[in-house]
């Protein structure tokens, strides 16, 4: 009791005070104090970790708690480069048109939300594409000062209510609005002013992957029944260094505090670590012998110079997970763990990373999917401490850079699902990229064909940009650098002759590597 309250009399010295959780929690934590000054060192800590909160009252809850002893953890122990944000973690943010800036949402978000939850997807997705596109330099008006005449803007995006209302006078307009299919076999126009039906019979489509909800720019002309659009493409995008300047140092990415890509402390940091490396596998089936003798390789190659960590994407095994295939999910880990433990060095040096794959256990195939369960990597978890289970998709703070992990079969997925058949003088993956980058999305498909839980979209969003998005999808593998953001697929390591990508921070550049034939090396 002494303890608590000379901890509690601390914080009061501050101005501040705790709540009863937060104070139980502070004397837990802080059991293994030797002595009052060893005590008192310890609560100035906490202390300055919260001032870097910006508490908005002087009762200090739980969580603000947690996080400043996440922060006071990670200074004692060096800082670690690399966090793993998990996709229910992160925050959300709204954009408030009337004050022309993004504002906080709710917090402890529920797994499935009301009904208003599934409009509101829509409605925020609109907002973030409609103020981004009103500041490009196609869109934007003339600056104060500037003679309209002398510098027009190119388009004026007009709304569908303005539309519905152009028939008399035939003028060619442009709108911002998105995809619809309300009645079965014919195509609309739709945006918080209304809809329209569109014809799209002579429309020159640009490069990506329009499907239904996809949000587009139209051109065209409305003839009294139809929108005749005689060009469909996708808004620009927005580099994250654009859109900062607008917004500051808001945390859209959910780092932890003191982790944000605005800090001069991780910027030193990333000066230290220039020559991190980060591992990304994909499709790495553990079931399979020949990947477990190539893992083998792998895991020998890095051993004089561990990376900093290495990304496992599912998905994990052969055989879609079942009841009965528990246990043997199970020896796949286990089975795993005794392999790193012959290399000491990569378990004391690098990160490990698991993230799910559709066919791996776990929750609904619904989006954002949640961790691979603890009672199936217990094993793991006990012999290879340095490892995180994230979900699906998850994002990676390394230092100042900010990283998206999702694997998806996307270009399949998008593909079946297109309105109009892709121009195939382009490269699929190209199509993929400018699709994600210009939706601001991860999976801007509908919803009954890639389900996402409602309150919880906006984990999937692509805004700001981060500095590199890792898509673990079957297709060949592939890097496409856009808008300063680099989008890669490291391949189907399991299917593809046992290729991965290296990426390395400190310059911002992707190497394509490949495990050589296994017998081959045997016999050498």
């Amino acid at each position: 009791m002494n303890r608590q309250k000379r901890i509690v009399t601390g914080f009061k010295l501050q101005g501040l005070s705790l709540r009863g959780d937060a104070a139980s929690l502070l004397v837990k934590h802080m059991s293994s104090c030797q002595d009052d000054r060893e005590l008192d060192k310890m609560v100035d800590k906490v202390l300055d970790a919260l001032r870097q909160q910006n508490l908005k009252s002087a009762l200090v809850n739980k969580a603000a708690i947690e996080a400043a002893l996440a922060e006071c953890s990670e200074s004692d122990s060096g800082e670690n480069p690399l966090v793993v944000i998990d996709a229910f973690s992160i925050p959300r943010f709204y954009y408030n048109a009337e004050r022309k800036k993004f504002v906080s949402g709710p917090k402890d978000l529920p797994l499935f939300g009301a009904a208003k939850e599934k409009t509101a997807i829509f409605r925020e997705r609109y907002a973030i594409l409609l103020q981004r596109t009103m500041r490009h330099e196609l869109f934007s008006p003339p600056a104060p000062g500037v003679d309209p005449g002398v510098a027009p803007s190119k388009f004026k995006l007009k709304t569908i209510e303005h539309v519905l209302s152009s028939a008399v006078t035939g003028d060619k307009l442009v709108v911002l609005a998105m995809l619809a299919q309300i009645k079965e076999g014919r195509w609309y126009l739709e945006d918080p002013s209304g809809t329209v039906e569109i014809n799209v019979t002579s429309a020159t489509f640009h490069t990506g992957l329009f499907v239904e909800t996809s949000f587009v720019l139209a051109e065209g002309i409305y003839d009294g029944e139809f929108f005749i659009v005689s060009a469909v493409g996708f808004p620009p995008s927005e580099t994250s260094v654009d859109t900062r300047s607008y917004f500051g140092s808001i945390n859209f990415f959910g780092s932890p505090q003191g982790r944000g890509k605005m800090s001069d402390k991780m910027a030193l940091l990333e000066q230290k670590h220039s020559n991190a490396t980060i591992v990304l596998l994909s499709d790495v089936f553990l079931d399979d012998p020949q990947v477990m003798a190539h893992l083998n390789i792998l895991f020998s190659g890095y051993s004089e110079a561990p990376p900093t960590a290495f990304v496992f994407m599912g998905n994990f095994s052969t055989a879609p997970f079942g009841v009965e295939k528990n246990e043997t999910f199970k020896q796949c880990f286990d089975s795993l763990a005794d392999l790193i433990q012959l290399f000491p060095e990569i378990i004391d040096q690098s990160q490990f990373v698991f993230v799910p794959g559709p066919l791996d256990p776990g929750l609904s195939n619904i989006l954002p999917r949640p961790p691979i369960p603890d009672c199936l990597t217990e094993y793991f978890r006990d012999k290879v401490p340095n490892v995180a289970f994230a979900s699906n998709p998850c994002r990676l703070q390394f230092c100042t850079q900010e990283i998206v992990v999702f694997r998806e079969d996307l270009i399949n997925r998008l593909s079946r699902a297109c309105i109009r058949v892709p121009n195939m003088d382009t490269l699929m993956a190209d199509h993929l990229v400018k699709t994600l980058i210009s939706q601001a999305h991860l999976c801007p498909l509908p919803l009954h064909a890639r389900p996402i839980y409602w309150s919880h979209d906006h984990t999937l969003r692509l805004y700001p940009l981060p500095d590199l998005v890792v898509i673990g999808d079957k297709y060949d593998s592939y890097a496409i650098n856009t808008s300063d953001c680099i989008v890669t697929n490291p391949g189907s390591f399991s299917r593809s002759g046992y290729e991965f990508k290296v990426y390395i921070p400190g310059t911002k550049q992707l190497e394509d590597s490949k495990i050589t034939d296994y017998a081959a090396m045997q016999t050498n």
